[in-house]
């Protein structure tokens, strides 16, 4: 479909905008009036003020989405993308007066071959020209604008973020980046790039998004016969908003270029606060004086003033140890996302039963690791997350005698009772995914019980299974909420369930997954073609004979085999084509899976598996891989994107053929299939299912 003749919507983010809402609305519907198939989309990020009753007067056939909470311009956005799919997006703030040819001629601009994102002419309320146009951030540009200023700055590329030669905005051209306060998005370009990144909450999420956009070979375009007025907000005047801009400016570095170039970046924005702070005296330099303060104290995302502790707090009890397993599991993954908007506290896995000799591997590192875990006591690890917390109850996990089982609740209720009297979750969602946790639960007093059936623990082969099981009938039976990532599983216990069971596939984290990353030097040094695996290397889920398997027959590609093992991997040792990476931290994960030729899943056939989902399938797709795997019932969903089979002999010859042919699909479908699946759409989803009436 061409740009022409898809719809368009126009999304307005407001906050406190009565006074100044009324301008944009009426302009956006002259310059709509010409176009077919196109509709206003208000986001209003929960104003205090009249804003709602004010759009509902004059914009009466306007889609109107009422936030709950303030959480910033990416939020914001990311909502009116939601809403406005299959469309073309023109995203505006408030204070923005659109000229009536302004959507014509930013939409004949958008549908220039490679066009990702296109930008108007920007004049101020008395019709000077603004300079919206920007050049990629760095520490060079940065300190070319502390020492010279913005605009002497900016008439040099090299020195300057700002473009500041006039001359530049007469005719078209591309840029880096431009202001957001007007900008139009293609929805190819929305579905290549995903979200806006909201860990930023104000200032630098435009800026991120359309450098990522550019990475995506999709370019940023100026036209100058697209003219809007720009009122212009608060953050020239503010302390707070400078403050923050300044910061981001310098989180924005990091992200995209590593600390060494953002300690670069920080040093030269100090400069340039510290210079004005000293020039401009008492009054002027009060947002400098502020953002110096922030710039020593900043923390690696900033804290949201507005995030909400409203609604119920929530207390999960996690089938993972935050200390030690990969954190890409679901639970971590979606309780981050709740923390958002609710505050949280996570209780770190309890167990199933005592390792021991001759039926667990690696006896006394997992009971050391534990130690250490419950060492650690209750900590907030994720500083830009304050409603964030996480605790290591000290249990007694000796599941098989009744009077155990009794004295152990006891003593882990006590320590979760303690810690959320502390933490005032008084009446928490309590979400459960390890069984283990319902003799601790049962007693508590909670809005809703909410049992996140992830999988089978049953299964599990170092369970005590009957008592696992009656655990599992007692949490299907009680719980107010069943969630399943298996519809299988799903379908099989809906006799227990009825309507109180619900479908929740898993999520992906699309930003991290979708992000270019270097090549690792240990994975650099490994000869492709790479067959690669992440994740946890246990017995009772990874086939290791058919590792072993792809290593003899397939003796001309290399192995890659990235994390913790819970079996021993000496078997692989004659073996020169297999790769043993280790454990790689969450962050780096996307730089290793990178770099493989074809991604794996060798999985065991049994009833865990078959009765799974996993999260690695979504993370292979985001980052574009072809993908082989074993067969296990989700994988039907995805049968025109991934290559399975269902023994060795097939396993292998699908590796041949994606080393010859690659993925079913290129690799930028592969991507844009998964991005509707981030984790906060998922918490989203969970939220609303546990906090209904």
């Amino acid at each position: 479909m061409t740009t022409s003749a898809r719809p368009l919507a126009i999304v307005i983010i407001t906050y406190n905008s009565a006074d100044v809402v009324v301008g944009c609305l009426r302009s956006a519907a002259a310059a709509l009036d010409p176009v077919p198939d196109s509709r206003i989309v208000v986001v209003d990020n929960a104003s205090s003020d009249d804003t709602l009753a004010v759009v509902a007067r004059v914009a009466p056939g306007a889609t109107v989405i009422a936030r709950a909470s303030n959480d910033g311009f990416a939020a914001g956005v990311n909502a009116g993308l939601a809403a406005a799919r299959g469309s073309d997006v023109l995203v505006l703030n408030p204070d923005v007066r659109l000229d009536v040819l302004a959507v014509r001629k930013l939409r004949e601009r958008l549908a220039v071959p490679g066009t990702g994102i296109a930008v108007p002419h920007v004049v101020d309320a008395d019709g000077t020209p603004a300079p919206s146009l920007r050049r990629e951030p760095t520490a060079l540009r940065a300190l070319g604008e502390a020492l010279l200023g913005g605009t002497r700055a900016g008439a040099f590329p090299a020195l300057g973020e700002v473009v500041t030669d006039q001359r530049v905005y007469s005719a078209r051209t591309d840029a880096d980046w431009a202001t957001g306060a007007a900008w139009l998005v293609s929805r190819e370009c929305v579905e290549a790039t995903g979200e806006l990144e909201e860990r930023y909450f104000l200032y630098s999420e435009e800026t991120e998004y359309m450098l990522r956009a550019g990475d995506r070979g999709f370019a940023v375009r100026y036209e100058p016969e697209a003219v809007v007025v720009h009122l212009g907000g608060e953050q020239g005047t503010s302390p707070v908003l400078w403050s923050m801009s300044a910061t981001n400016r310098v989180r924005l570095r990091r992200e995209r270029a590593g600390r060494a170039a953002a300690v670069a970046m920080w040093c030269a924005v100090v400069l340039n606060e510290l210079i004005r702070a000293v020039a401009r005296g008492r009054v002027r330099g009060a947002k400098h004086r502020r953002a110096l303060r922030d710039l020593v104290l900043m923390r690696r995302w900033p804290s949201r003033p507005s995030a909400p502790v409203g609604g119920p707090g929530w207390v999960c009890f996690s089938a993972q140890d935050w200390w030690y397993h990969n954190r890409a599991h679901s639970d971590f993954q979606l309780m981050r996302s709740v923390a958002e908007h609710r505050r949280v506290l996570v209780v770190n896995s309890i167990g199933m039963r005592m390792p021991s000799p001759g039926r667990s591997t690696h006896v006394l590192r997992r009971v050391t690791r534990k130690l250490r875990s419950v060492a650690k006591l209750v900590r907030r690890p994720l500083p830009e997350l304050p409603n964030f917390h996480v605790m290591s109850p000290l249990p007694l996990p000796f599941y098989g005698s009744p009077l155990m089982r009794r004295i152990n609740a006891v003593l882990v209720r006590a320590q979760v009772r303690a810690v959320c009297a502390v933490l005032r979750l008084r009446v928490p969602v309590v979400v459960v995914t390890i069984p283990t946790a319902w003799d601790v639960v049962r007693p508590l007093r909670r809005h809703s019980l909410v049992f996140n059936r992830s999988d089978r623990h049953s299964d599990f082969p170092e369970s005590d299974r009957a008592t696992i099981e009656a655990m599992e009938h007692e949490l299907l039976a009680r719980a107010d909420r069943v969630v399943y990532v298996s519809q299988a599983l799903l379908e099989e216990e809906r006799p227990r369930t009825g309507d109180r069971a619900h479908f929740l596939d898993h999520g992906v984290d699309v930003e991290h997954f979708t992000r270019r990353a270097e090549l690792p030097a240990d994975l650099a040094a490994v000869p492709g073609p790479r067959i690669g695996f992440f994740g946890a290397l246990d017995d009772f889920v990874v086939d290791f004979d058919l590792l072993e398997r792809i290593a003899v027959d397939l003796p001309g590609a290399s192995l890659v085999l990235v994390g913790d093992a819970g079996s021993p991997m000496d078997r692989f040792a004659g073996h020169a084509n297999v790769h043993w990476l280790g454990f790689r931290p969450y962050e780096t994960i996307p730089a290793y899976g990178s770099g493989f030729d074809v991604a794996i899943m060798p999985w065991q056939n049994n009833s865990w598996i078959r009765h799974s989902n996993p999260i690695k399938l979504k993370e292979y797709l985001a980052l574009g891989l072809p993908v082989v795997s074993t067969d296990f019932a989700e994988l039907d969903k995805y049968a025109d994107r991934v290559r399975r089979a269902s023994g060795h002999e097939e396993f292998i010859a699908a590796l041949r053929t994606t080393l010859e042919r690659g993925a079913p699909r290129p690799a930028d479908e592969l991507r844009r299939s998964v991005l509707p699946f981030s984790w906060r759409s998922r918490a989203a989803e969970l939220v609303a299912q546990a906090e209904r009436s």
